[in-house]
């Protein structure tokens, strides 16, 4: 008997051991669960938790508020199956709140197109939310026409856009949310760049140098124009195109009442660069960069005026002419470029 204590104590003793080390594994465990949990409920909420902290609601604003939605400015020419095509995508995008077609052509838009686009809008319109459609007719054949004051918009967000380019309403939506988080300037997603002209620099640098104690001579910069492969080369750019962009509508009513006549009629006659000229007149205005956004685009359209010959050559000397009318080079290069994080995991 003597001998059997010790060896029943040490099997409670082991049994007790057992019985901690499941104890406490068991403790473990549902700490490790429990950290589980409140992690799932943390990244749950914390767009909420944070927003809240900022003054706005986690998702986006879906309120019917002019604020929270935008108007669409689509710049069309004799192009009605691709007109067709556009409209009844964007209009199927949640915060659009009015489409207005900028109309140049001869004749009015005919009583059939009205009413295959009207209904299409009435179709992907929302219960609470009714798109309206409107043709802005124009007596003037000018691409100035797509920059007009429109007097009964309603929306402070102006989504410029040619019919033959798509975005999904995903992209549209997340550079909506850009551009209202920097409301002044311009947000899009073809960007564009200026370029110092070198030659030109290093040849008026020589001339000041031979005639500096002859006459009082004043250097001054020229530009080039610098497409899209300059900017994938450099990541540097200084415009975004507006046939896909944000603007605020107040600056149709700049280009409206401030933009030189002469260069009004200056694009007019050269059918090219008011886009360039929008460009001018935000950074003019604000002093600052644009916004390149990353969306994924579709061109519907197969021919447009930058495959012609000469494109670029007659960019730059647009460039060099709006310089020399605002007196000074406004453009701003950066390097910045927002992306949807959502869908960007990985670089």
């Amino acid at each position: 008997m003597r001998g059997g204590l010790p060896i029943s104590r040490r099997s409670v003793f082991k049994l007790r051991q057992v019985g901690i080390g499941t104890l406490g594994s068991a403790k473990i465990k549902i700490l490790l669960c429990g950290c589980v949990v409140l992690s799932l409920l943390a990244i749950a909420n914390r767009n909420r938790d944070s927003s809240s902290f900022m003054g706005w609601t986690g998702d986006f604003d879906r309120s019917s508020s002019p604020r929270g939605r935008y108007s669409i400015v689509m710049n069309t020419w004799k192009r009605y199956d691709l007109l067709k095509k556009s409209i009844s995508h964007y209009t199927s995008c949640p915060r659009l709140d009015s489409v207005h077609i900028v109309w140049s052509e001869p004749d009015p838009p005919s009583d059939s197109l009205k009413r295959y686009l009207n209904h299409v809008v009435r179709s992907n319109s929302r219960k609470d939310q009714q798109v309206e459609l409107v043709f802005d007719i124009n007596k003037e054949d000018s691409l100035n026409n797509r920059f007009k004051e429109i007097k009964d918009l309603k929306t402070d967000a102006v989504f410029s856009i040619d019919d033959d380019v798509i975005f999904p309403c995903t992209s549209v939506e997340f550079a909506f949310t850009v551009w209202q988080s920097a409301s002044d300037t311009m947000v899009g997603y073809v960007p564009r760049m200026h370029w110092v002209d070198q030659k030109v620099r290093i040849c008026s640098a020589i001339l000041m140098l031979a005639l500096l104690y002859q006459f009082p001579l004043k250097g001054e910069n020229k530009y080039k124009y610098g497409g899209w492969w300059s900017v994938w080369w450099t990541g540097t750019y200084s415009m975004v195109l507006s046939k896909a962009a944000f603007f605020h509508k107040k600056y149709l009513k700049l280009y409206t009442d401030e933009m030189p006549a002469s260069l009004k009629e200056y694009i007019t006659k050269n059918r090219n660069c008011e886009d360039i000229a929008m460009s001018f007149l935000v950074a003019n205005a604000t002093d600052a960069p644009p916004i390149w956004v990353k969306g994924k685009i579709f061109e519907i359209g197969s021919t447009g005026i930058s495959n012609l010959g000469g494109h670029s050559e007659r960019r730059t000397e647009c460039v060099n002419k709006f310089v020399d009318e605002f007196g000074r080079m406004p453009l701003v290069p950066t390097v910045m470029k927002a992306v949807d994080s959502r869908y960007s995991w990985f670089w």
